[in-house]
């Protein structure tokens, strides 16, 4: 029987060593797991696309009291970026030219309704969120709007503001995603 025990411990050990090196062999070649509902779920790869509207992209939050604050209340995860702060993955909505308005009646650009974009004025436990206010604001060469169109409760462009393009460490495009049920 101790044999058996054995032998049984070491397979799961091989198997979690190789679990472990498969999924860091994947994250050093490109592969990127989203779990958030920012964006769809699923498995993601860098690419070399340029920072345009349409692409998803994975981005360091600046150093920025509001990024401090979503880190303590739990909004974004802790990780590797300056600050301390996780990677956010976010969909590039507006870019340089787009005109931007955000309001509390939700997000524009180029006069179009994004949808899902209505901010919330507090967060579940009733924590104020911050209320921005941009009014056919131009973006500059340098400025992204990065958002959710499929997600009433993603911490995004709508409270935090624009992100300049130098916090863009990726373009990502999905391999295999799939929508959440919310």
């Amino acid at each position: 029987m101790k044999r058996l025990a054995k032998k049984a411990s070491m397979i799961v050990a091989i198997a979690s060593l190789s679990f472990i090196f498969l999924t860091g062999l994947l994250t050093i070649s490109g592969a990127r797991l989203n779990t958030s509902r920012s964006i769809p779920l699923g498995l993601y790869w860098i690419t070399k696309h340029p920072i345009q509207k349409g692409e998803y992209v994975l981005f360091c939050p600046p150093q920025e009291p509001i990024f401090q604050k979503a880190l303590t209340r739990g909004y974004i995860n802790p990780g590797f970026c300056a600050g301390g702060f996780g990677y956010l993955m976010k969909g590039v909505l507006a870019t340089q030219g787009d005109i931007v308005s955000i309001n509390p009646w939700g997000v524009w650009v180029n006069n179009r309704f994004i949808e899902h974009s209505v901010p919330y004025p507090t967060d579940e436990q009733g924590r104020p969120l911050p209320k921005l206010t941009y009014q056919q604001y131009p973006l500059k060469n340098s400025e992204l709007l990065l958002m959710t169109d499929q997600s009433k409760l993603s911490f995004d462009s709508r409270y935090f503001g624009l992100i300049n393009r130098s916090q863009v460490k990726a373009v990502i495009s999905p391999v295999l995603t799939w929508k959440s049920i919310s």
